[in-house]
């Protein structure tokens, strides 16, 4: 069946997420389905992304009422459904605790995209203002902040990262990271401006809209 298939990639997904050191403990949860499907499999409250099995996971409609699995499902399951109501190319969604991220964002420093490959996965970082996890006040918000963006900053607190994959959604989280350690070391090198030139994102978005 369809979960069985996504239950093996959030696990894989959840073991390379906490390699790379993109959350840590019971931290971060992540959730994926099959295109179109009116529910997702999303992890279970409390799981340790790097120890998953198959009975961690929740089959949650989008209605939010839990169909099969285990019971509980995570504590951000209205961040992961509201992502998936507002967008319908969404396939999946990562939620994960990027420490440098976070700290930038906390300092009130913009993650610049200074690479072609941060401009290529990310094209444009959104953020949210501190709002209590859990909450349906943050589920709400971080779905508006999915109306230009993929991925978005939640303040204090990690990330929202979606894509029409897991491994693009893991992706981006990996560079949303990559750029905020290259911000981080730009600041400390004095350097408060450089970003990727201009104009590949003008490329980018011209091919993606078939304009060239």
């Amino acid at each position: 069946m369809w979960q069985g298939s996504l239950i093996e990639q959030l696990i894989r997904l959840g073991g390379r997420a906490v390699a790379a050191g993109l959350v840590i403990g019971s931290g971060g949860n992540l959730s994926a389905r099959s295109p179109g499907a009116n529910e997702c499999v999303v992890t279970a409250r409390g799981t340790w992304l790097d120890e998953l099995t198959g009975d961690d996971f929740s089959v949650v409609g989008l209605d939010a009422r839990v169909r099969s699995g285990s019971a509980a499902p995570s504590s951000e399951v209205a961040l992961h459904l509201a992502a998936y109501r507002a967008r319908a190319d969404v396939n999946a969604v990562v939620h994960l605790h990027p420490q440098t991220s976070v700290l930038l964002d906390a300092l009130g420093q913009r993650i610049r995209l200074i690479t072609l490959d941060h401009v290529a996965y990310l094209r444009r970082v959104a953020t949210v203002p501190y709002l209590a996890p859990g909450t349906a006040a943050l589920a709400e918000a971080g779905a508006q902040a999915l109306a230009d963006a993929d991925v978005v900053i939640l303040g204090h607190h990690g990330c929202s990262v979606v894509a029409d994959s897991l491994e693009l959604a893991y992706k981006r989280a990996a560079n949303l990271e990559e750029a905020a350690m290259a911000t981080y070391r730009s600041l400390l090198l004095g350097d408060a401006e450089t970003a990727a030139p201009p104009d590949y994102l003008r490329r980018l978005s011209s091919l993606a809209d078939g304009s060239h």
